[in-house]
């Protein structure tokens, strides 16, 4: 047995990094509660265990009486006086006893207790350990692969979860994998044991990896303001910069791109935006959506729905693949973002405006003079084309108004637009 219990201490020690000390303490106290719930109910009992030869020397305190009524408490004067012939009625020896006297119950009692003492030093250790290490990146080996895809990573002393969900579909692992992820959390189980989970799917694991390439994030010279992420797809990271001589985009991306190039590569080529950081929404909606060109933009406030209308052919790439852009921006600024298609848009303003010189007000057939922030010479030229009234230009597109007074597309659409609300302010 004492080969068997050094072998176990050399162990724990050496894979688990639990001190012998600690595991000495562990079953020194499990045989202590299973003396006191063995059959001989051993109150006055103390054990201790040698931690070098693993020797276990249980010493039990009784009372020298003349006739024994507990035996568990109690010794008489001729059993006692063959250890020290000198004793009396009334004093108390020490009995050296076998832990085999604590019974079969007291040994379950005695095995679930080490266990658990065990768990809980385990725990302690993982907790010291790790714990302080919460979204730094760690490296292991996959030494088993769990139900749901979930993965036991092998880190050295500790056997961490890398569950399904955190971790890309788009990724696939077996047995023997290195794998690089994020310190997510260490948590208690359910047995008392605590458990290391790890990410590869969270958006600090983006932050972690690029903090791991840019010298510039770890002076803190360059800060990730914030990071948005649709893991195995897109990752949009804005950042910003104290000093006005470090650009913190080209800081992140590196000399051509090498250092998101290195990031990139361990996400397995997702795409990733680096962007400026700004605390006004709507130049930080600008930045995400660059280079393409924001033709309006609406802001409703009750709604929290920021409106744009771009034009057709960039549609695709604002959207991006499954909406992952519009989606991942709209996180990134903290307002619903919804986009639509120029001609979309100007085929529902024609119909609105439409609609509208088919009303029967009569500020309508007034006689246009003056729009304000319009130029008077480009006011001039609509009357002189025949559009004299608010109900002849509202029965017109932008298109066919652009084509007959020779006024840009862009100034005909405004021109209308403004009309529009002029006659619908007046009705209010």
């Amino acid at each position: 047995m004492n080969k068997d219990l050094l072998a176990i201490f050399e162990y724990l020690e050496r894979e688990k990094g639990i001190k012998r000390d600690t595991i000495v303490k562990a079953i020194e106290e499990a045989l202590l509660v299973a003396a006191r719930k063995g059959q001989q109910g051993m109150n006055n009992v103390q054990i201790t265990i040698n931690p070098k030869t693993a020797e276990i020397s249980a010493i039990a305190e009784k009372e020298i009486v003349e006739k024994v009524e507990y035996p568990a408490e109690e010794i008489s004067l001729d059993a006692a006086r063959e250890m020290d012939p000198n004793c009396r009625v009334g004093d108390w020896i020490d009995i050296e006893v076998s832990i085999v006297e604590f019974g079969r119950i007291a040994a379950q009692v005695a095995r679930q207790l080490i266990s658990q003492k065990i768990r809980n030093a385990e725990r302690d250790v993982i907790y010291q350990e790790y714990r302080g290490r919460i979204g730094e990146l760690i490296s292991g080996t996959v030494s088993r692969v769990g139900k749901q895809h979930t993965l036991v990573v092998n880190l050295g002393k500790v056997e961490a979860v890398l569950p399904g969900r955190f971790y890309p579909k788009t990724e696939k692992y077996h047995i023997g994998d290195k794998v690089l992820a994020l310190l997510y959390d260490v948590q208690d189980t359910e047995n008392g044991g605590a458990e290391v989970i790890l990410s590869r799917s969270h958006p600090e694991f983006v932050s972690a990896l690029f903090m791991q390439e840019v010298p510039e994030l770890n002076d803190g010279i360059v800060v990730i303001n914030k990071v948005v992420r649709d893991a195995g797809f897109r990752t949009k990271m804005a950042v910003s910069s104290s000093d006005s001589k470090i650009d913190p985009v080209g800081a992140c991306v590196g000399v051509r791109g090498s250092r998101v190039k290195n990031v990139i590569r361990e996400v397995n080529n997702e795409k990733i935006d680096v962007i400026p950081y700004s605390d006004d929404p709507f130049i930080l909606l600008k930045n995400a959506f660059s280079p393409v060109e924001i033709r309006k933009a609406d802001y409703d406030e009750e709604q929290n729905i920021i409106t744009l209308i771009i034009n057709d052919e960039d549609y695709p790439a604002i959207l991006g693949k499954k909406g992952t852009n519009v989606r991942l921006t709209s996180d990134l600024i903290g307002v619903k973002v919804e986009v639509h298609k120029m001609s979309e848009h100007q085929k529902e303003l024609t119909y609105m405006r439409r609609q509208l010189a088919l009303s029967d007000d009569p500020a309508l057939d007034e006689s246009i003079h003056k729009i304000e922030q319009i130029n008077q010479l480009v006011v001039d030229s609509i009357i002189a084309a025949g559009f004299d009234t608010p109900r002849k230009l509202l029965q017109v597109s932008p298109q066919e108004l652009a084509k007959l007074t020779d006024i840009s597309l862009q100034m005909a659409d405004d021109l209308l637009e403004l009309v529009r609300k002029g006659i619908l302010s007046n009705k209010t």
